[in-house]
């Protein structure tokens, strides 16, 4: 096969804003941090060597393979701690006690009403700070909504396998 009649494909060098596409990183409750984050790799390595790349080299397009491999590292750290996240909220929906896991629920749930409106008011704002607004908080929604959901069905799994108690059960007592 001749060299020349293969299709040519211009050179693309990625830049800074490459690592947004996709959803954010997720955050981590502090009250969660510990278990969800135990055993992952948080790609700190190669963001220190694209760094310690880019205070060297001073332009993006000399530390692409950095920028491609801490891309890679974060698109797999954030898609694990985010299942992390929803297992882990669906564990607490199983077994936290039925009022700490109502109140749980409520608290995500104006957490996921605050952010539809800071969404909206960030609809407003133009040009690349807007977009990083955008982005961001679209980005914490999802993940908020995805916990919320996780939680609400590991509650509603508790709910089935919990006994049914009657309330019309009277105690009686023996003098």
């Amino acid at each position: 096969m001749d060299v020349d009649s293969q299709p040519t494909m211009e050179e693309t060098i990625l830049v800074g804003d490459d690592l947004m596409f996709g959803p954010p990183s997720p955050l981590i409750p502090p009250e969660i941090a510990s278990h969800v984050l135990e055993g992952v790799d948080l790609c700190d390595g190669l963001l220190r060597n694209l760094f310690l790349c880019l205070q060297v080299n001073d332009i993006e397009p000399f530390c692409q393979d950095e920028i491609v491999l801490y891309r890679q590292c974060a698109e797999r750290r954030d898609k694990e701690l985010r299942q992390r996240l929803q297992d882990s909220e669906h564990k607490l929906g199983l077994s936290m006690p039925l009022d700490q896991a109502n109140e749980r629920a409520a608290q995500l749930d104006s957490e996921v009403k605050t952010l539809e409106r800071r969404l909206i008011l960030a609809s407003g704002v133009e040009g690349m700070e807007g977009f990083r607004q955008r982005w961001s908080l679209h980005g914490r929604l999802t993940d908020t909504r995805k916990r919320l959901e996780s939680l609400t069905q590991g509650m509603e799994e508790r709910g089935k396998d919990e006994p049914v108690q009657s309330s019309t059960g009277r105690r009686r007592v023996f003098w």
